[in-house]
């Protein structure tokens, strides 16, 4: 079975440079899932930047702001797929339940985060998901941005539960804080028998 991996870290940490790289290391077809609307100068040169990341690398791009789930249901068996990045996901999300007058919460985002990795644990291929760290900082001001973040760290919490590999990269520097489930269980018997960490 092919690995789920979550990539989490801050803001320009290195995270989809380091997301890119693994899913290039994987040979066939990769499939570039992006939930990030164009809304601004900002944005679009954003954007325009982690394109010519990816140009004439093999990548297939799905613009998919609401709806991830339907992009990796979509994907061809064997496609490595790229998704970046959830936070952005979460963000869309929530202005749209706001926009028809309701709350998206903690619960609700737990069925979405736990739908995608469903559909994705399903598909054949490596998945590949990159999200952002953003419980590190100061409490925000707002009741939205605290939501936000309570949401964001919810979502990071179930999609690593059911990743097997996850991933925390800071300063260019990736991280491995998850393994996968077999070597995450070999490790814990080994301490539950009185082994040494080495």
């Amino acid at each position: 079975m092919a690995p789920l991996i979550l990539i989490t870290g801050g803001c320009r940490s290195g995270k989809s440079g380091f997301g890119q790289r693994l899913a290039e290391n994987i040979p066939g077809r990769r499939l570039f899932i992006a939930t990030c609307p164009c809304l601004d100068e900002e944005m679009a040169a954003r954007i325009s930047r982690h394109q010519q990341d990816r140009k004439d690398k093999g990548w297939l791009t799905v613009e998919e702001p609401l709806a991830p789930v339907d992009a990796v249901n979509g994907a061809k068996p064997g496609t490595t797929i790229l998704l970046d990045c959830l936070t952005l996901w979460i963000s869309n999300l929530l202005f749209a339940a706001e926009n028809k007058g309701r709350e998206l919460t903690e619960e609700r985002i737990t069925q979405h985060a736990l739908q995608l990795a469903t559909v994705a644990r399903n598909h054949e291929g490596t998945v590949l998901m990159v999200t952002n760290e953003v419980g590190l900082g100061i409490v925000p001001e707002n009741a939205v941005a605290r939501r936000y973040r309570d949401l964001v760290g919810r979502c990071n919490q179930t999609l690593a539960a059911a990743a097997d590999q996850v991933y925390l990269v800071s300063c260019g520097i990736p991280l491995q804080l998850k393994r996968s489930v077999n070597d995450h269980e070999e490790y814990k018997q080994h301490l539950l028998s009185g082994g040494n960490i080495s």
